[in-house]
């Protein structure tokens, strides 16, 4: 696991060596074992790239990066982790000669062997930058799911990219780069940045799933490599493919554990006490002789957001080396450094709890294996059950019921059984989907428009364009399932937009490598085509992974509810940090007025505080935004870091 950081010149510019170690330097978090740099001005165009490295597989000095091929006419930078590149290397050894056991030489010589093809061969999880010197290009692809960022800046004169915006930034001294106020809307709503665009114009990520390639003229095409929706679509769902002990099932998520265990450095598991962790645990312990090491993080405040008692039953179940970490409000101290690391605002606030796991974590082992992707392929949200129990509702008694939310006070946890069914009905009088996406909203679509300053936001109607990013996804699946379209939305946005970004950042923050078996290319595409009523029955969640996985689950995780991994902010904000909240979105003159309404922000402020609605999730987002304001270097977008 790494950071990678490259500049291109299409204008005959030649790359200055100072501002690419710079920009490489800004992620030596990613990769604190090792530097490197090539530079390469003679050819058209001239080209450098950056490496930091977090030594993994192969710690030797000849595995470190840029790589280059025999010849010197390939180079490649590479983020990430290739899972088959043993086997990629056994095709490989009779036409190429390997100096290093590493992955990223399979890079190199795959390329040369198969040039753009190369990259759908790979098995993993990876940002890579491919610079072909014979045929004047540069190729960034990017893995599958969108486990490694790769974002990038593209005019007519140069490229920029790099495993985050702070190195593109520090590449454009004494250029502005404005921020993307289209992205605040859509933030407020999902919390983030609606896709590929990020919170700075001109700057974008590239997408999972595909590579762009770049010609010496600066001129890009972008190939999708992997069609998620094409493999839906031809699957069959004959029930009789999949027997209830489902041991095709077994095989897929053993093999992706053990290919996730290959190593040089010690290894751990973030062990929340969910059953997708649970299961990661007890199939490692199976596969390794000596005791797995375990993380968890708890909260005391709070019942709701608590999965502690439950991992430590896991822990004792297969004797692991179990290390528990409860946090406090006082972990808000960390949201300056984790804006920094995210290069954004972000709506997600298990980020605390996240990066507190993986400091605590980096103190033992180097990868941690962690349960991401399991909610996404085995339906665990509630959202998926609550859809399909929406949908068995006759439409009238559907209308009766919304029409009853008011009985069901929004109070206490956002996680209480009234805040819940609140939710529920406030949205079962819509289609379908923009039913889900208000499930799914930190603020209501219909009610934005009252937040947003309209001196800013003059004339737009973000109730109809905002859902269009998740509508436009399904196009091609209408004769689906439900289940079918709302997991497959939810694995092309919430996985890669807000979960991975999340494990991404925050592990990579603290130089700790994440791995997600779940999100093994093969089990991902075997699991799609498992029949619904092998994922939900009536309120039981994820049924074929359950079953199949009995022996290895404790029985008091057999049957228990999706939790989700949160913070108690409802609490915190009445409390403790209620004047901690008041006097950055409230008091003097908060840069969020300048795109907000300020109005409309006290009156969330004092309505969450007297308890009339339960507005943690909307503050959070005011504060993050209001902070990594503040962060930038005017407020108005220079944005070069805090």
């Amino acid at each position: 696991m790494c950071g990678i950081a490259g500049i291109v010149r299409f204008d005959g510019a030649t790359v200055d060596r100072k501002t690419l170690e710079d920009a490489t330097d800004r992620l030596a978090h990613r990769g604190p074992d090792a530097a490197g740099t090539y530079i390469d001005n003679e050819g058209t165009p001239c080209v450098g790239l950056g490496h930091r490295r977090l030594s993994i597989i192969d710690l030797s000095f000849s595995a470190n990066q840029p790589m280059s091929s025999e010849s010197g006419d390939v180079r490649v930078v590479f983020n990430g982790e290739i899972y088959n590149f043993v086997k990629l290397r056994e095709l490989l050894r009779h036409d190429h000669r390997f100096a290093t056991n590493s992955d990223t030489e399979v890079i190199v010589h795959l390329y040369e062997q198969y040039g753009e093809d190369a990259i759908a061969m790979l098995d993993g999880m990876f940002a890579i930058a491919i610079y072909d010197r014979r045929q004047h290009k540069i190729i960034l692809a990017r893995d599958r799911v969108g486990k490694k960022p790769l974002y990038y800046y593209h005019d007519r004169t140069m490229l920029l990219f790099a495993s985050e915006i702070k190195a593109i930034l520090s590449m454009l001294p004494g250029q502005k780069i404005d921020i993307n106020e289209q992205a605040i809307p859509f933030y407020l709503v999902y919390g983030y940045a609606r896709p590929p665009h990020t919170f700075y114009r001109s700057i974008d990520g590239l997408e999972p799933s595909t590579y762009m390639v770049y010609k010496h003229t600066g001129e890009a095409e972008t190939v999708t490599y992997w069609h998620l929706k094409d493999h839906i679509l031809s699957s069959s769902a004959d029930a009789d493919r999949y027997p209830k002990d489902d041991s095709l099932l077994r095989l897929k998520l053993t093999d992706a554990v053990r290919k996730r265990l290959v190593s040089d450095v010690p290894l751990g598991v973030f062990l929340s006490g969910g059953i997708d962790s649970s299961i990661i645990t007890g199939i490692m312990s199976r596969l390794t002789s000596a005791p797995v090491k375990t993380f968890s993080i708890g909260f005391s405040e709070d019942q709701h957001y608590d999965e502690t008692g439950y991992a430590n039953i896991v822990a004792k179940k297969y004797g692991t080396d179990h290390h528990v970490f409860i946090v406090t409000p006082r972990a808000i101290d960390l949201i300056d450094r984790l804006i920094y690391h995210y290069d954004a605002p972000f709506g997600d606030a298990s980020a605390i709890p996240t990066y507190i796991v993986s400091n605590l974590t980096r103190q033992h082992v180097t990868v941690a294996l962690n349960g991401d992707g399991g909610d996404e392929i085995f339906a665990g949200y509630t959202r998926f059950t609550a859809a399909r129990l929406s949908e068995m509702i006759p439409a009238p008694l559907r209308s009766f019921l919304a029409g009853t939310v008011a009985l069901f006070p929004d109070l206490g946890s956002g996680r209480s059984i009234p805040s819940r069914a609140r939710r529920f009905l406030r949205a079962l009088n819509m289609p379908l989907i923009r039913r889900y996406i208000n499930w799914v909203s930190y603020v209501q679509p219909d009610s934005l428009n009252r937040l947003l300053n309209p001196s800013v936001y003059r004339g737009s109607d973000y109730e109809d364009t905002i859902p269009s990013y998740f509508t436009s996804h399904l196009k091609g699946m209408e004769e689906t399932s439900v289940l079918t379209q709302l997991l497959y939305l939810n694995f092309k946005t919430y996985l890669p937009d807000d979960l991975l970004i999340k494990m991404d950042r925050m592990t990579m923050a603290n130089g700790l490598e994440g791995r997600s078996p779940f999100l093994d290319t093969e089990l991902v595409e075997y699991a799609f085509g498992i029949p619904d009523h092998l994922k939900l029955k009536g309120l039981q969640t994820k049924l074929d992974l359950r079953y199949t996985f009995r022996d290895i689950l404790p029985g008091e995780l057999m049957h228990r509810g999706k939790m989700g991994f949160g913070v108690p902010l409802g609490a915190w904000f009445r409390n403790k940090l209620k004047t901690y909240l008041e006097g950055h979105i409230i008091a003097g003159s908060p840069m969020i007025n300048a795109y907000l309404n300020a109005g409309e922000i006290r009156r969330i402020f004092d309505e969450h505080q007297s308890m009339a609605r339960d507005h943690g999730l909307a503050l959070w987002l005011l504060l993050t935004l209001e902070l990594w304001l503040r962060g930038t270097k005017d407020g108005k977008g220079k944005g070069q870091g805090l």
